[in-house]
């Protein structure tokens, strides 16, 4: 049997000795803020058991592991329909670039990129009466943790700053797929992003992904064949234009997001949440990736 906790003290000791811990994202302002010192990380197993190390009940903006909750959530309200609108190849681009769009007619690469988010935004939005309400319900719901909220301040400094989800949002809607008022869109995937959560309560949530759309509490969220298509994007699409690298050194499924949050998880074994504000070039958390090579290289587990 497996000392996750050994394995996590280790790891734990290992980043807090590491000098490059990456940059901020500080085009967000108030994520601006944080300190790039901080490092938490937080497993659960099948069974239930948890273990954690360093800062893993601060809380932070989860920012695009968000787009992995509201892709279920359309997929629970409309199904295979999403992908009519969004595609699910992996971009090779960063999160944010718009090029791919104009070429595709309008089609977003896969849902986990910026302007494929959006287009799932737009869908919640048609779909749901109270789009911010009902999501964080949901969220809640599945997490059993009443306390997950929006982080407003960084909803209203997202909006402040948000140029290029505008031009995307606008250049969605100029190829029509974008049904609704571009602000009623952005303002919902905003909050969206602005989830504020620990590592703990990560683990939580995406445990639903590593238990066959099922939350702890053993109620079914998902269908199988859901599960199996998300966890796909996640491996292919998860990490931007550093998928590859991070299923080749880590080989999990997983998202990231520009807090510093990555959620992975092994089907069946475990889910796993890191943290750490300082970014790669890439636009994911520098020490997350070290930590998560590290865990599946000493426990010898991964999908592969």
């Amino acid at each position: 049997m497996i000392d996750y906790q050994s394995v996590l003290y280790a790891i734990n000791e290992t980043a807090s000795k590491e000098k490059k811990r990456g940059k901020i994202a500080d085009y967000i302002p108030e994520l601006a803020k944080v300190d790039v010192n901080n490092f938490g990380i937080h497993l659960i197993d099948s069974q239930k058991n948890n273990f954690s190390a360093g800062d893993s009940n601060e809380l932070f903006s989860i920012q695009s592991i968000s787009k992995v909750l509201t892709l279920s959530m359309a997929l629970g309200l409309i199904g295979e329909d999403v992908w009519k609108r969004v595609d699910v190849e992996p971009s090779g681009d960063p999160f944010n670039h718009l090029s791919l769009l104009e070429l595709e007619n309008g089609i977003p690469r896969n849902p986990l990129i910026n302007p494929g988010a959006i287009v799932i935004a737009d869908i919640l939005v048609s779909r749901l009466k109270n789009p911010k309400e009902e999501f964080l319900t949901l969220v809640r719901n599945i997490a059993n943790d009443e306390t997950i909220d929006y982080d407003k301040t960084v909803a209203i400094s997202e909006k402040k700053t948000g140029f290029r989800n505008f031009a995307a949002a606008n250049l969605l809607k100029s190829y029509n797929n974008l049904n609704n008022d571009v602000d009623v869109v952005l303002d919902f995937y905003f909050h969206q992003c602005s989830l504020a959560m620990n590592c703990a309560q990560l683990t939580h949530i995406f445990y639903v992904f590593m238990n066959h759309g099922k939350c702890r509490r053993n109620k079914t969220y998902l269908t199988l064949s859901q599960v199996k298509r998300i966890n796909a994007i996640m491996l292919t699409c998860g990490f931007y234009d550093e998928a590859g690298e991070f299923a080749f050194e880590v080989g999990l499924p997983g998202k990231s997001g520009v807090g510093g949050g990555i959620v992975a998880l092994l089907p069946n074994k475990f889910c796993v949440a890191t943290w750490s504000p300082g970014l790669n070039p890439k636009g994911n958390s520098k020490l997350g990736m070290l930590a998560l090579e590290k865990l599946t290289t000493e426990t010898e587990l991964s999908i592969f």
